[in-house]
């Protein structure tokens, strides 16, 4: 079988923590990420075709339809879910599309949300046994201040959506630890 990426968006985890975290207010459309962005990213730097499937909420029986209809645009598939109000279902969602990737070798997988609840399925990814094909590559993508370390795992690359992915048409107000080789003062000097 040929080699893919599965890219699974927590799409509620990221919109949440753009908005509580970074912006400290809802996200106005003009500063959410760029999506197609996050599959041409991985699609280029792991090499490989990608696939990517973006985790709705639709518990209150309805889809927004406009935003539906901007990820088919983007070739992503939505997924959209329902359940009870006390049920995650986008969490729920997403754990049991990793669970049903350990059967598949040949699938290697990026995780865009920062949630612990999803590093038991990560490592049973990275654990599945030997099966003679290329080792599966691993990923999580976010904001990398917010990502929880449950998450930490040298088999799991981190990308970060901002830095390295470039999904924001604007820079986000961020405070983050820069490694020395990559501070730039100008950027202070503005």
């Amino acid at each position: 079988m040929t080699r893919r990426t599965f890219v699974l968006v927590d799409g509620e985890n990221i919109d949440a923590t753009l908005g509580g975290s970074v912006l400290g207010r809802r996200p106005h459309p003009e500063e959410r990420p760029r999506w197609e962005r996050v599959t041409a990213f991985i699609e280029e730097r792991w090499n490989q075709p990608v696939t990517g499937l973006f985790f709705l909420n639709a518990s209150n029986g309805s889809l927004p339809s406009s935003f539906v209809q901007a990820l088919l645009a983007m070739e992503y598939r939505p997924v959209p879910l329902s359940g009870r109000t006390d049920e995650k279902v986008v969490d729920v969602g997403i754990q049991r599309t990793l669970a049903a990737l350990v059967e598949r070798p040949e699938a290697d997988v990026v995780l865009v949300s920062h949630d612990a609840d999803f590093a038991e399925h990560l490592l049973a990814l990275r654990n599945h046994g030997d099966t003679g094909e290329a080792p599966r590559r691993l990923g999580v993508m976010g904001f990398r201040e917010f990502t929880s370390t449950a998450l930490a795992d040298d088999a799991i690359t981190h990308f970060d959506l901002e830095y390295d992915v470039a999904a924001f048409n604007s820079e986000l107000p961020r405070v983050r630890i820069i490694p020395l080789e990559e501070f730039d003062p100008t950027i202070f000097l503005r």
